[in-house]
């Protein structure tokens, strides 16, 4: 659990997985990023099993997961935010689901907002250049039901439905230990929101050894997830900005060499516009 001035909210997380029922073993690691508000004294206070690397600066949210990343021994990780509060089953049941289909590699809940309403991020296809401009000129809002313009958080799908996707989101993200081994730890040239989904793309992109087959990544909706969201990023300058950056970023690694001049011009254009108007106009990702 990566965590920033979210003290109270990563209080309730903690007692959420420390009284998970049915899961296996567990090592819990909290990293705090430079909080001001006495996270992590309040962790060491209350929490004594908790494995606490405290920063002294904003690390961001790769580097500082790998922090954790490289000293843990389990066979699954979970990258788990501190504004999420997981049922008494999620664990058990998720390391059940991924056991039971060999060429899982990465499994993500349904992530539910305070409203009870579905976090759109919890499930989602790779930006490529043809989902990202349907999703900037509107397209994937006008028509959601569209399995064409509505692939950008597959919104055509019914949220209740068990589907492989491209990528969930870090906020719970369930990875085996020997998938971190092969691909690597979180790519750091991302300070946040886009080193989940650069992730999975390398996850899925590279083959299980043992069955020949390319690594899945799973939504799984059995599994009900509160998500505060945004209750660290809100309190970050930076991070009001880095979403767009970070999305140019990824489809400079893993896109823009085979793209068509014309159309890779509209994708950076489009995204540099929005990061701009983000910068005049300070706003949340979706």
């Amino acid at each position: 659990m990566v965590n920033y001035n979210t003290r109270d909210l990563l209080r309730e997380g903690l007692r959420a997985v420390f009284d998970s029922q049915g899961a296996p073993a567990t090592e819990v690691w909290v990293v705090d990023n430079a909080s001001s508000d006495g996270s992590a004294d309040m962790v060491r206070a209350e929490f004594p099993k908790v494995r606490l690397i405290a920063s002294t600066t904003n690390l961001g949210y790769a580097v500082a997961n790998n922090l954790a990343l490289r000293e843990s021994q389990g066979s699954y990780v979970l990258l788990l935010n501190p504004d999420t509060v997981i049922p008494p089953d999620a664990l058990a049941c998720a390391v059940e689901f991924i056991e039971s289909h060999p060429d899982a590699g990465v499994l993500g809940p349904k992530l539910v907002r305070l409203d009870g309403s579905l976090d759109m991020a919890c499930r989602r296809s790779f930006p490529t250049p043809e989902i990202s401009f349907y999703r900037m000129v509107g397209l994937s809002r006008l028509f959601p039901r569209s399995r064409r313009f509505g692939r950008y958080n597959l919104t055509y799908l019914d949220p209740d439905q068990t589907a492989q996707v491209d990528a969930v989101v870090g906020a719970f993200m369930l990875v085996r230990g020997e998938v971190v081994r092969q691909i690597g730890l979180l790519d750091e040239q991302f300070f946040m929101y886009a080193e989940d989904l650069d992730w999975c793309k390398r996850i899925k992109d590279a083959v299980n050894p043992r069955t020949q087959k390319h690594w899945e990544v799973w939504y799984y909706p059995a599994i009900h997830v509160l998500h505060v969201k945004r209750a660290s990023s809100s309190r970050s300058g930076r991070a009001q900005t880095a979403f767009n950056d970070t999305m140019l970023q990824f489809y400079r690694k893993h896109y823009a060499a085979g793209t068509p001049f014309w159309l890779n011009w509209l994708v950076v254009g489009g995204i540099t516009l929005r990061g701009w108007l983000a910068r005049l106009y300070p706003w949340q990702p979706a």
